[in-house]
């Protein structure tokens, strides 16, 4: 209650905005024990939340509403081996690269708390070659349907035409995201490797870019549930 009334004071003192931020970046309470850098991140995961949940629940609206069939996920994405179509299975692949991924971030953020230098850098890279991998087979798969089957954005020869345009901005927003992220570990994998962390005495900088990377994860389970299982 007094942090609230001095807040308060210092606005009517004439200090305004520049007083409030001011006691707000001071407050021990608020931000004790939390750095800049990791606060901010998620702030960030948080407002990107929203994005993707918005995009899930106007993909639900959308499938929900039609009154033209859905096309079956099992069949548009199923992958043609040996005269054999298997449902599903690039899919399943990019799913097990990508929580693979996962875990070897989760490897390299504990080495990192050790001050490994060398593994926190081999598994930070070796978790951006598996996000390239997967945003490679993302790109084989829309290959396959704007070519093969002429899925469109605005059209669709198997059903809703509103399937082209919800999978290609929300496979491509976390495509995006994987991408930016596969640069972002690149660039701390190669700092670390270098010894700045070291030089700084502290490795938070790989716990940041683990907690997006987690995030990127975590949203691709339920893209995965909701586009292609349901």
């Amino acid at each position: 209650m007094s942090d609230r009334l001095e807040l308060s004071d210092a606005v009517a003192s004439g200090e305004g905005w520049q007083g409030m931020v001011s006691d707000w970046s001071a407050d021990r309470e608020t931000f004790k024990d939390v750095s800049w850098g990791k606060a901010m991140m998620w702030v960030f995961l948080l407002s990107d939340t929203f994005i993707f949940g918005s995009f899930l629940i106007g993909y639900m609206s959308a499938r929900m509403s039609t009154v033209v069939p859905w096309p079956i996920p099992s069949e548009v994405f199923a992958l043609n081996i040996g005269g054999t179509d298997f449902p599903l299975i690039l899919i399943a692949i990019m799913t097990f690269i990508l929580i693979s991924s996962s875990g070897t971030m989760a490897m390299a953020v504990n080495y990192g708390y050790q001050r490994n230098r060398k593994r926190t850098a081999v598994l930070m890279f070796l978790t951006a070659a598996l996000g390239l991998s997967f945003v490679g087979l993302q790109a084989f798969e829309w290959t396959k349907l704007i070519v093969e089957e002429g899925v469109r954005p605005w059209s669709n020869p198997m059903g809703a035409p509103q399937f082209g345009s919800i999978f290609f901005m929300i496979t491509g927003f976390h495509g995006l995201h994987v991408s930016i992220g596969v640069i972002y570990l690149t660039v701390v994998a190669a700092k670390v490797w270098r010894g700045d962390f070291d030089r700084r005495g502290s490795y938070e900088g790989v716990e940041i870019a683990g907690l997006y990377w987690h995030f990127v994860d975590l949203v691709w389970v339920f893209i995965f549930a909701f586009f292609y299982l349901w």
